[in-house]
């Protein structure tokens, strides 16, 4: 829609009052909500620390953060264990593995086996600083769990 300039006022013109609109009262804009932000993290819960890592050909992996939280020296004796589909490192007198002279944390064949953990396949590194232990999720573990959540993030995005 054009507009047609306006022409210039005459000095002897004058607005009548009673065309000229009144300003109707707007009602103030409704703020837009906020979204939910994940409550604070408390000690409990905020004791995990993550990292992700690489196994190598022997397969062994470095993720030097998360030992060093958890005071574990190279030379100390480790257990390692496997439950659901994950590995479990912690500390034990009679261990038969060793955390290694840089660092790295073993996972056994028959370990990575069991949890489908090839070679140069990244994983994830939880480490629970009130419990001395480390767990070791394949990819395919977090892929999955990830589908999930992304799934019902874009179920809610979609019901917007």
């Amino acid at each position: 829609m054009s507009r047609r300039p306006s022409s210039p006022r005459r000095h002897d013109e004058q607005l009548v009052e009673a065309l000229v609109p009144t300003s109707l009262p707007a009602p103030p804009p409704q703020p837009a909500p906020m979204p939910a932000l994940p409550p604070p993290a408390d000690q409990a819960s905020g004791g995990v620390l993550f990292d992700v890592a690489r196994p190598d050909s022997a397969g062994r992996v470095t993720a030097r953060p998360l030992p060093r939280a958890l005071g574990w020296a190279p030379g100390l004796a480790l257990r390692v264990d496997v439950a659901y589909a994950a590995v479990l490192i912690t500390p034990a007198v009679d261990g038969e593995h060793v955390v290694g002279a840089r660092e790295e944390l073993p996972l056994p064949a028959a370990a990575r086996h069991l949890c489908g953990i090839a070679p140069g396949q990244p994983v994830l590194l939880a480490a629970f600083l009130g419990r001395d232990l480390i767990v070791v999720h394949p990819s395919n573990t977090i892929t999955a769990l990830l589908a999930d959540l992304h799934t019902h993030i874009l179920g809610a995005l979609d019901e917007r």
